[in-house]
């Protein structure tokens, strides 16, 4: 382990929360929270705009004002739409750790860095902003969460090379993939020294329900471990890697994924010759690479609910012989359809998958707004 605080691997990723009649179902995230921490868990990750701007209070509500503040860590981030200024970090920065009702947090990371929003932090001086903030005491450990190209990367550790860690997404799909590529920006940190926090390890769910030809290929290495398992294994056995992020939205995935992490058991050999032949499989279906961050939500003039109607194209595609017109009535109902899209491009600027979304809305209501 790279920091003496962490002890395990697994990090409990607060931004698909368990829900209940549009809100956070306090109930179920105090017992999901109350179980990970008495497996022995202790990392917690959010960020202002999660859930709606719920995920902060909900921290408070379900961990920190039941647990002493030496039982957990917890990891904020700065995100760029929050600030315009230099001076608008700090007052953000403290509205935060009184959402979630902490003095402190363990780690702090620059959102989402890219070549879009990179200048801005820089032009804010917001590393400055959050060292000063460490040397008060309000941080411990200061990195940036990561989506763009590993030439990127590079700069933004030469530009700072005083940050402790980096956040990346990183999967067994994803790890040499022309788009993400996981495999060069981990290669890029391990040049740097820096250690990683891995997000996206199953990417959005989708390595957790793999078509039945990918299923059937990791039956022939161990039947009864969950598609999940295989995909947080994967990335626990990076060398450099000491904390997976896993979005845990329900007691069952949360089972899953601790009864994975909790005596962790490396990658062997065969595992790792499945895992080549499952994402030559996965790639020969034309699947959207959606991974439910709803980054592209927020901003939608239509308020279309993208990412649900997306899931519902892969499954059409997974699932050929199922009727899914009802499931697209319930992802539009109260939100616009995917033929209401003005191609404003709103969404593509956010997207870390980089995806086509205006084209794949049009594809979608071809189908679906009939």
């Amino acid at each position: 382990m790279y920091f003496k605080e962490v002890k395990k691997k697994l990090g409990f990723g607060c931004m698909r929360l368990p829900m209940k009649d549009g809100n956070v179902d306090d109930e179920t995230f105090k017992k999901m929270v109350d179980h990970f921490i008495a497996c022995g868990f202790n990392y917690f990750d959010t960020a202002h705009p999660y859930v709606d701007e719920r995920s902060e209070p909900a921290i408070k509500r379900c961990l920190s004002d039941r647990y002493d503040r030496d039982r957990f860590l917890l990891a904020n981030k700065l995100s760029a739409n929050y600030f315009k200024t230099q001076e608008d970090i700090r007052p953000l920065f403290m509205k935060q750790l009184e959402l979630c009702g902490v003095g402190y947090f363990d780690f702090y990371l620059m959102h989402s860095q890219n070549k879009n929003n990179y200048d801005h932090f820089n032009d804010c001086k917001a590393y400055e902003e959050a060292f000063k903030l460490k040397e008060e005491g309000y941080i411990k450990h200061v990195g940036f969460s990561f989506h763009d190209s590993p030439e990127f990367l590079e700069k933004i550790l030469n530009d700072h090379p005083e940050v402790e860690f980096v956040q990346l997404q990183l999967n067994y799909y994803d790890w040499e993939s022309d788009d993400i590529q996981s495999k060069k920006c981990y290669e890029v940190c391990v040049k740097h020294d820096k250690p990683v926090v891995v997000m996206e390890p199953v990417k959005g769910g989708k390595l957790a329900n793999l078509p039945k030809e990918a299923r059937a290929k990791l039956d022939e290495t161990d039947k009864d471990a969950s598609s999940a398992s295989f995909a947080l294994r994967y990335v626990s056995s990076l060398d450099n890697v000491f904390m997976v992020l896993s979005g845990m939205s329900d007691e069952a995935q949360m089972d899953d994924n601790i009864t994975t992490m909790k005596d962790l058991k490396p990658f062997e050999e065969k595992e790792y010759q499945a895992i080549d032949e499952i994402v030559k499989l996965i790639k020969k279906i034309p699947l959207i690479q959606c991974t439910y961050c709803k980054y592209c939500t927020k901003g939608c003039p239509k308020d279309i609910n993208i990412p649900e109607i997306f899931d519902i194209c892969n499954d059409a595609v997974k699932f050929p012989d199922t009727d899914l017109m009802l499931s697209y009535k319930w992802a539009t109902r109260g939100h616009g359809k995917a033929g209401d899209c003005i191609k404003c491009g709103k969404c593509e600027s956010v997207c870390p998958q980089h995806l086509p979304i205006r084209d794949l809305l049009e594809k979608a209501s071809a189908v679906y707004d009939k």
